[in-house]
């Protein structure tokens, strides 16, 4: 009976899909789950949620509930994370200090400012964690990462720690999802090759099953007005860079130096872009949309998890698109899988750096996480990829050694950043910032 420990387990509705997709895999249905938080309220209804989904399909899968990481991972088989450093406290910091100087961030959870001081806050957690895994989890212990931002998270606990570890996202699978809809192709009769950065993977092959290239008619159909205006941002990276990108247009618009130069051009240019609800979790690419989308979220989610528990809605049904319950079901039964994982790019794309994190398709199965090395990986794209991952290579540096220049090196590197601010006004900003989130930045006391 494999366990599966989930640190972070507060953040409810994750878990309850997370936890769904593991217990309705037939090989994983007498698995032991551990839930970790440190709000043991947050933490007791995930648990009381857990367990509703056990009762209903009636399983011999057991849940425990514990405030102790060390407890949750000891002799974990695999270790999930989802939790927040800081909170939304702390992101909202990241969103409101770096509006003071122009920086107009819509999500802040990847890159910029606030991608940074996220990575900072969160890789001493995940470093803690490692420690732990390697001390008490099973001597074969995998780590599924699916805290943001992901790249720097995933290259830090490789450079310092070298555990067995994935980063997971679900941007390839339902940016995908979107492409076969606008080719009026099943889903299932869909290839693609898919590879990059995380946030910033491109489709280098979308084929139907016979082997007819579909990007000729995505490229028309994205030129009508509905479907131009759910995705202005990534449908003009598109005409310009030649493939499309897997992070949605609000999201994408935040890791590249053309679309936020300031507010006017925010909410004057690229809002009016957008006139599909399709981007509406990023408020149509609005500065601090993904953060006003969680505060409005916490009063709903709260009523459907207590429904839920209640009986008064139903638990889900159908396993979700999410990667981490089909790799936990491929390494325990050796039934091959393929994923795009968030791994060490050791020769896998050689016109990106060596030891970066990199996403590429992944084979699964009995042997663990199997990369794809891609063989031709265009150029430009690797340029574009290297002036994000040039500001994650310094976040690595300033989390792993203290040295608080770093921090103000990765935020000067930040394409958005630098096309905004000056280098006075980046160090005063982050000045700021460092002061503000002290209390989460350990490595820089004294």
């Amino acid at each position: 009976m494999a366990k599966i420990a989930l640190i972070g387990a507060g953040s409810v509705v994750f878990t309850r899909n997370l936890c769904s997709d593991i217990l309705l895999s037939p090989a994983l249905q007498d698995c032991e789950i551990a839930l970790m938080d440190i709000d043991r309220t947050r933490l007791e209804t995930a648990r009381a949620l857990v367990q509703t989904i056990i009762d209903k399909r009636q399983l011999r899968a057991t849940v425990s509930a514990t405030t102790v990481r060390r407890d949750a991972v000891r002799g974990a088989r695999y270790i999930i994370t989802t939790f927040q450093q800081g909170g939304l406290g702390a992101y909202q910091l990241d969103i409101d200090i770096p509006q003071k100087y122009g920086v107009e961030q819509c999500v802040g959870d990847t890159l910029g400012p606030g991608g940074v001081f996220r990575a900072l806050r969160t890789i001493p957690v995940l470093l803690d964690l490692a420690d732990d895994i390697m001390q008490v989890g099973h001597r074969d212990a995998l780590l599924l990462n699916y805290v943001n931002p992901m790249a720097a998270n995933c290259w830090a606990v490789d450079r310092a720690k070298g555990i067995q570890h994935v980063g997971l996202c679900h941007s390839v699978q339902g940016t995908s999802e979107m492409m076969a809809t606008w080719a009026e192709v099943p889903y299932e009769q869909v290839v693609y090759q898919c590879a990059g950065i995380n946030h910033q993977s491109f489709f280098l092959k979308f084929e139907d099953s016979r082997g007819t290239d579909l990007y000729p008619i995505i490229r028309e159909v994205t030129t009508q007005p509905d479907i131009y205006g759910s995705e202005p941002v990534r449908i003009d990276m598109m005409r310009h860079f030649g493939l499309f990108v897997t992070e949605s247009s609000g999201h994408a618009s935040e890791y590249m130096p053309y679309f936020r130069k300031n507010a006017a051009m925010v909410n004057d240019v690229l809002v009016p872009k957008f006139t599909s609800p399709h981007d509406h979790w990023f408020d149509n690419g609005r500065t601090g949309g993904y953060l006003r989308h969680c505060l409005e979220r916490e009063v709903h989610v709260a009523q459907e998890r207590e429904q839920m528990i209640a009986g008064a809605k139903d638990i889900p049904t159908v396993r979700s698109h999410e990667y981490g319950s089909r790799i936990i079901e491929a390494i325990e039964t050796n039934q091959p899988t393929r994923i795009n994982g968030n791994v060490p790019n050791r020769g896998l794309i050689m016109n990106l750096p060596q030891g970066c994190c990199v996403e590429v398709p992944c084979l699964v199965d009995g042997n663990g996480i199997q990369p794809t090395t891609i063989a031709h990986y265009p150029t430009h794209l690797a340029a574009l990829n290297r002036t994000n991952i040039n500001v994650q290579e310094l976040i690595v540096e300033a989390a792993l050694t203290g040295n608080r220049e770093a921090v103000y090196h990765a935020v000067m590197l930040d394409p958005l950043t630098a096309a905004v601010c000056s280098l006075d006004q980046i160090r005063a900003m982050v000045s700021e910032l460092l002061t503000a989130q002290a209390r989460w930045l350990p490595q820089f006391k004294g």
